[in-house]
This record gives structure tokens, sequence and C-alpha cells, in this order.
């Protein structure tokens, strides 16, 4: 038995409470052990802890494991009676070989039954429900439209910027500096379209004023962008989107500010007698001369947002910046009535602001849901105490990874979304935020230079535990290279024109599947090894009861023959005759 492979501990995503009632108990191991069994009870089953007397448990097989890369990863969930919990592992290997695993040590039978002194178990001492990671349950059931406001719709004219562009359509290129007029008002008159596209959640770039068609370089974070509309166009967006059955998320810029934020403002005028000094984190001044560009970031005089000297990195940790920015969210909660929030640059903003976020927006709304932009194993910040979620950026490289490198087998492809479900609890896993692309990517469509394997990939996408996001224009396949190419405008004189119907009417599809089928939705599923056939993808979902959902991509060059089993074939594409065509799939 490889000992070394094996690996638990009593915290994070390896053993916490999922409910009031149930706990959920996670181990690693290698691929030689045939059998884990939890050996749990309460740790005051035979009196105090410390005394003779040894405690008494019940066992429970483990009988759900998923296959990573290295590791067998088991998991079960057990219901205290008494809401405590001390447990330890019972582990035999294909050879025969048993061993116990408490915290301080392994130990043989022999070892384990002849020992005098206190057995070191594994404890869960009490599930206090102020400690039970709780997120809402809206999500899960949501499909996100992230939308880039200036390339999106220009609703009002009158809001344009001097330099504004004419509208480009899905083939043009656009550059860091244009401008095209996309606005608040044009959103809202979308969202009949979105609507009946199925959407039920708006993910919007920023809508604070700032000096960039992003706005992430913020200059005010109370106001509005002129060039975007004003406070009522936001609050008649938001009360218009939540009749139409729409939540609304907003983009929260707080690892940074902008050159023109007031505060930075006054530090370069005032320098260290500026009040606000200290709200930004910096280490030498005078400052030198922008000459060249970013100077200041890349000697270290203060930091900022990568090395953009127009970018100065905020001190989350200053109280009267925590201060200030809680007042700036819950402004958003109250006047604008808004959803949920997403963190820029969320791996560098403090703890300390992040747990403060989380207690005061969720006081003013319990289903409010908060995500990071974190782009790897974010475990620090999905405790229970600040994110709910982040953006799971590492599901979207599993997936093009095995796209990109056709070597690759549907067996590397199941170890690696395993990996992503394994990193954190399972609350967080029903509300991770899945995406393909975004403002920050080159289009999938681009990425990928095939319209079949495009819809491959959104089917996973569709058919995975989280919650899904697609960039707009996903629903046509619009292209676009890296940053900022990925930002085209949104061509609606062609969509309306009925240019892109069929392309339109596969994501309604897919849409539907998640939304009507919980199958789609659920974190039950099992991926299915078909012998000989590399890279041909198959798993199985299931519901709370029973009731299964099939897909099977055909990602080789091959045709690939299939009957499906008296079942009823709820969306296909390139399969006819019993044939699974080279990048066709099957959902049934």
């Amino acid at each position: 038995m490889n000992t070394s492979a094996i690996f638990h501990r009593s915290t994070d995503n390896f053993c916490y409470a999922l409910n009031k009632n149930d706990i959920v108990i996670n181990i690693k191991t290698d691929y030689d052990i045939k059998e884990v069994i939890l050996c749990h009870g309460d740790p005051f089953s035979a009196g105090i802890m410390g005394g003779n007397d040894r405690f008494k448990y019940l066992k429970s097989r483990f009988t759900d494991r998923k296959r990573l890369k290295d590791h067998l990863f088991w998991s079960i969930t057990v219901t205290p009676e008494f809401k405590r919990l001390a447990y330890f592992f019972i582990l035999t290997d294909f050879d025969g070989n048993t061993f116990y695993l408490l915290e301080d040590n392994f130990y043989t039978p022999d070892e384990f039954k002849s020992y005098r002194g206190r057995y070191q178990y594994f404890y869960l001492p009490w599930m206090n429900p102020a400690d039970i990671f709780e997120t809402p349950g809206w999500v899960n059931r949501t499909i996100w439209y992230q939308i880039f406001i200036d390339r999106f719709c220009n609703g009002n004219p009158e809001l344009n910027p001097r330099d504004v562009k004419p509208w480009g359509d899905a083939k043009k290129t656009v550059r860091y500096s244009d401008y095209y007029g996309g606005d608040l008002p044009g959103i809202t008159s979308k969202l009949d379209y979105l609507a009946e596209l199925g959407i039920t959640g708006l993910y919007l770039t920023p809508v604070c004023k700032g000096r960039s068609n992003h706005k992430y370089d913020t200059a005010s974070y109370s106001r509005i962008d002129p060039h975007f509309g004003t406070d009522q166009d936001m609050i008649t967006l938001v009360s218009t989107a939540h009749k139409h059955g729409i939540k609304i998320m907003m983009d929260g810029v707080f690892n940074h500010s902008g050159a023109l934020f007031k505060p930075w403002k006054d530090v370069l005028k005032n320098g260290p007698e500026s009040r606000y000094f200290n709200w930004f984190i910096i280490n030498k001044w005078p400052f030198q001369s922008c000459t060249p560009f970013n100077t200041n970031a890349k000697s270290g005089n203060y930091y900022t947002f990568g090395f953009f000297d127009d970018m100065p990195k905020l001190n989350t940790n200053n109280p009267e910046v925590i201060r200030y920015i809680l007042k700036i969210c819950k402004s958003w909660i109250t006047k604008y009535d808004i959803d949920g929030l997403r963190l820029d640059v969320a791996g560098e903003i403090s703890h300390v602001l992040c747990k403060a976020l989380r207690r005061e927006l969720k006081s003013l709304k319990p289903d409010f849901y908060i995500i990071g932009e974190l782009w790897h194993d974010s475990t620090p910040w999905l405790r229970g105490d600040e994110y709910d979620a982040v953006m799971n950026y590492p599901f979207q490289d599993s997936i093009n990874d095995f796209w990109m490198d056709s070597r690759k087998t549907s067996v590397d492809l199941e170890y690696a979304i395993n990996r992503c479900y394994s990193l954190y609890m399972k609350q967080v896993n029903d509300v991770l935020f899945n995406l393909l692309d975004s403002h920050d990517t080159m289009r999938l469509a681009t990425r990928l230079k095939n319209i079949s394997r495009f819809y491959q990939q959104l089917v996973i996408l569709f058919t995975m535990p989280g919650t899904v996001c697609i960039y707009y224009g996903t629903e046509i396949a619009m292209e676009g290279g890296g940053d900022p190419d990925c930002r085209r405008c949104m061509p609606w004189t062609d969509i309306e024109n009925g240019v892109y119907a069929d392309r339109i009417s596969t994501i309604k599809s897919l849409i539907s599947i998640r939304k009507s089928l919980p199958a789609a939705r659920s974190d039950n599923y099992r991926f299915n090894i078909i012998e000989n056939e590399p890279r041909i993808l198959s798993y199985t979902k299931y519901d709370d009861n029973g009731n299964a959902l099939h897909i099977i991509l055909n990602c080789s060059d091959n045709d690939y023959p299939f009957e499906s089993p008296g079942k009823k074939i709820i969306f296909a594409k390139f399969y006819k005759n019993y044939i699974i065509k080279p990048n066709g799939f099957l959902i049934y």
C-alpha cells in the first residue's frame, strides 16, 4: 500500500458540514486501494474524552469515488445524531493489506488493537450553524450572459462619446481605444431578446465612471459612467430585468482604481500630506514622471494592477478603504437592487475586506451572490466567510486542453474535470461560475476554428455542475481574438434579419435542456469508459430521483456507431442512422 499517496485533513474540502444535518468526508488515495471504510461516531459516546473508554463507532463503506490523474478521490456523507463526529479510516489494498489511518499515523490492525495511548482520531468538533457554508439556491438554475457594455447595443445615441465609431459588425476587429456607444438603455431594449433566448442572469462589466471603454480604471465608484447612462437608467435596467425573470450582477473593481479617482489625484498633488496617501500601497515618494509609460509600477514606487501606472493598487487592509468600499457596495444594492457582485482581481483583495463584504452584503440581501475572479485553486477564499464561488477558469482550461491536444484521451479529460470538482465543498460546486470565454480571453469560436467542436464544448458547459455563463455573441458563434478583439460589436441588424437563426436555435435548445432537466444541473455524474475509443467522451448525469441523462461526444476523426438503448433522443448533431459523426454529439 502506497501510504504516502493517502491524504486527509479534517478541514476545507476534506471534511465539512454540507447542511445542518450532514457531514461530507473525502479522502485521497493511490489507485492501489480497493476499499475504504469510515469508522465514525460521537466522541463522547463512551464518556468524556481523555478517559480510559474507547468511543463507539459505526462502519460505513465509501461507494462514491472519482478518478484523478494520480489519485482516487473517495467521498461519503454521514449524519451525526448529536452534531459531533470523531472518525478514522480503514483502508485495504488489492493485495489484501489493511491499515488504519488516524490523525497522527497509520496503524496495522494489530498495532491499532494493542495501542495503549489515547487514539488521535480525526474530529469535526461541532456543526455550528454559523459555520455552515450556504450559497444562494437560485444560482445553480441561472443561465448567465456576460455583457461588455460598450459593444452590446447603443440604445441612446445622445450618450455617445465624442469620438464614437459607427457600429461594427461581427467580423470587424476592434482596438483598445475604440468607443462604439453601447449603453444601459441598449441593454434594456434587448431584454425581450435575452429572455426569449432563455437568459436568467446578466453579468455586466463595470458600469461606473472610468476613462477607458472597459471602465476597469474607475474614476468614480458612486457614479454611472455618463456614456452608459444615469442612475435612473441603471434602476430601470434592473427593475425591467427582474420583471423578465433576469438577475443582475455588477462588476466591482476594488483591487485598484483608475488615475482619475479623486483620492489618487489628491495623492499625486499632495504626496504624503494627502489624507488619502495610505489608501494606496506606496513605497517611494516622489514618483517619477511617466516617461516611459509605467515607470513607477516597474520601479516599485507604488503597486498597481499588473504594471499599469494608471491603475494604482488600493490598500484593502486600510479600515478607511474598507469602510468606503462597503458603503459603495451597499449603495449598489439599496439604490439599484442588484443580485450579485463579481470582484475583479479578487485574489489580491485582502481577506479582511472579503469577509466584511460577505457579512455586510448578505445582511442586506441574504441570497446575494458574490464571486471572485481567480484563475486557480481558490480554497482560501471559499471557506464560507468570503466568496460564494469563483470564475471557474480551471474548468475552461481543462476542456480547452482536450480539444487543443488530440493526443489527450477522454480519460485525461475525466481526470481534469474531476480535479475541478474535488477542490471545493459541494455547495460551492453547485454555484461555480463556469464559462468558456469572456472579455479577457479569445472567443471560443475563434479558438476552436470549428463550429461543431464549438457546440461540443457548449454541451459540456451546459451539462456540468455549477452555473452557466455565456459571453454575449456566443449564441451566434461570434468570433474574436485575444483582448481587445474579443470585444467586437453585437451585429443586431444581421440577427434581426435572421442570418444567425440556426445558431440561435441551437443555443436555445441547450439552454432549455439545462433549465428543464435537473440532471443537467446535478453534481452527480459518472464518466463511462469506451473501450478502444480514446476520443469518445461519454458521461451520465443523475438527478435526485435517479433519472439519468446520457451525453456522448465523438471527438475522434472516425464515425462512432451507437444505438441508444430504447431512450428518447433529447438533442443531437451529426447523428444519423445510428452513427455519431466526427465532432457530433448525442444527448438522450
